[in-house]
């Protein structure tokens, strides 16, 4: 039986773009467009532009590679570093099991692509490989929302370091490595695989700005990898394979099942049912919560200042500091803050970058309507988060006008779900990229971009795609604006 880095190293060198179903490309495509959308929203963002700075430094004198929605071209670690940190920052980017997969992978895929000037055929082949890569080591691994005896059962270890995996492969394949390298760049990539510290910024209030993961981090050493690998130097071979000693026991994971990661590869695609898109730039364990509320406050047109408290029913794993931190000294206090999003939300601010904006992260009226916010644990949130894993069961209750008023919703918005109006549809995708892409990016150039991104294996050149990512020295025109 084959090892698991060489059956992933020949998955990754043997996908070819017309052996794809359609629905794989599709899905392609999607992630890619709201990513970049989030990096546009990003730039101005402390996190963002700190990224945007370190990428630069490692960057060095190299124009391989563009930072989305700024003037400024670097190496490919440069590029792939710093839009990392921008596609994360607003904490607006996609979701997948196991939980935060895109902005770690993605941006290996955009720089690697573009320093080498890939096809966009290429490109759709290495995102479709990287996503499907990682979505099966996080299935096989354990979860955030695990549960045992009917009670939730977070693992005491976790995190997203097992995403080195998909960003190396791709980034493998789209240098045209062979499998056999392939290989060892995967054997050395779970040998410097970050550490899984997760569970120290939940705990930790206020959080650290890295986040859950420094995504620009994991992007280099997924690059290291992958030219390390190249160059000669020879990975472990066998340290997936190995439960006392390998990847699994020194990562920090209860569970391996290595069945999870190789059954059906290739045939079998899982990301694309998985994927879950964010109507709100927070936290996605409030999203239900923040869909009820709006529908309900619209439906009754309930006006902030007639609100005199507010109680709400979330998912069973999130009474950590976190999430129950009122004291918001910084934008990036309020992105987890059930209380600041809730009362953010109830403002009815268009979601986008405005939700960032310090003058109304810190406004007086959402900093007093956060004080009227009660929340508790939904009761029914293991059954019904058993009975589909798309469930994230929300309640609300709004005081106002001397009566109370109550919503519900089962399934967040962005998500595959028996509800057909939770997925986002290609129209809600777009129309959630323009509002990102504005201010930075003149609209013909967007609209040019998100045709193209519909329609990449029609792309010859993805360098010349990325190239519109690029801002002008006078700002907010592209460079690529004819």
């Amino acid at each position: 039986m084959a090892l698991l880095t060489q059956e992933l190293a020949d998955f990754a060198a043997a996908t070819r773009f017309e052996s794809l179903p359609s629905e794989v490309i599709h899905e392609s495509k999607r992630v890619l467009l709201d990513s970049i959308g989030c990096a546009l929203a990003a730039v101005d963002h402390h996190k963002g532009a700190i990224g945007v700075a370190f990428g630069q430094l490692l960057g060095g004198d190299g124009k391989e590679a563009t930072i989305v929605g700024t003037r400024h071209q670097a190496s490919i670690f440069g590029a792939a570093f710093a839009n990392s940190e921008l596609i994360n920052a607003l904490d607006f980017d996609a979701i997948l099991p196991p939980g935060h997969v895109t902005p770690y992978v993605l941006p290996v895929v955009l720089a690697v692509a573009e320093g080498v000037g890939a096809s966009g055929k290429d490109v759709v082949v290495a995102n479709a490989v990287a996503h499907e890569m990682s979505f099966r080591m996080g299935k096989a691994m354990d979860y955030l929302r695990d549960t045992k005896d009917g009670e939730v059962d977070p693992p005491s270890v976790f995190g997203y370091s097992s995403t080195i995996f998909g960003a190396s492969a791709a980034a493998s394949r789209l240098r045209r490595l062979p499998a056999e390298t392939i290989a060892n760049a995967l054997g050395i990539a779970a040998a410097i695989s970050p550490v899984n510290a997760h569970w120290p910024w939940f705990k930790h209030v206020p959080t650290s700005t890295i986040k859950y993961q420094l995504g620009g981090q994991v992007t280099q050493s997924a690059l290291t990898a992958s030219f390390m690998a190249e160059l000669g130097h020879r990975g472990d071979l066998q340290i997936l394979d190995d439960q006392e000693f390998g990847y699994a026991r020194f990562i920090g994971t209860r569970r391996w099942d290595a069945d999870r990661i190789v059954e059906g590869l290739g045939t079998n695609w899982g990301f694309p049912q998985s994927m879950a898109y964010k109507p709100y730039p927070h936290c996605r364990v409030m999203h239900a919560v923040m869909g009820a509320m709006t529908r309900l406050l619209d439906e009754q047109a309930i006006r902030v200042e007639e609100i005199e408290g507010i109680k709400v029913w979330v998912e069973g794993f999130v009474q950590e500091p976190a999430w129950l931190n009122q004291q918001i000294d910084r934008v990036h206090d309020a992105q987890f803050s059930i209380a600041h999003g809730v009362s953010f939300a109830a403002h009815r601010i268009p979601p986008g970058k405005a939700w960032q904006d310090p003058s109304l992260v810190f406004s007086p009226s959402v900093m007093e309507l956060m004080r009227k916010i009660e929340h508790e644990v939904h009761p029914d949130y293991v059954k019904l988060r058993t009975a589909n894993p798309a469930a994230q069961p929300a309640r609300v209750e709004v005081r106002a006008r001397g009566r109370i008023f109550v919503g519900e919703q089962l399934f967040p918005k962005g998500v595959r779900s028996p509800d057909p109006s939770s997925y986002m549809t290609d129209d809600e995708l777009i129309a959630k990229y323009r509002t990102n892409a504005t201010g930075v990016l003149a609209d013909v150039v967007a609209e040019q971009f998100a045709e193209s991104v519909f329609n990449l294996e029609d792309v010859a050149d993805f360098r010349a795609l990325m190239r519109q990512m690029a801002v002008a020295d006078n700002g907010n025109l592209a460079q690529a604006a004819e």
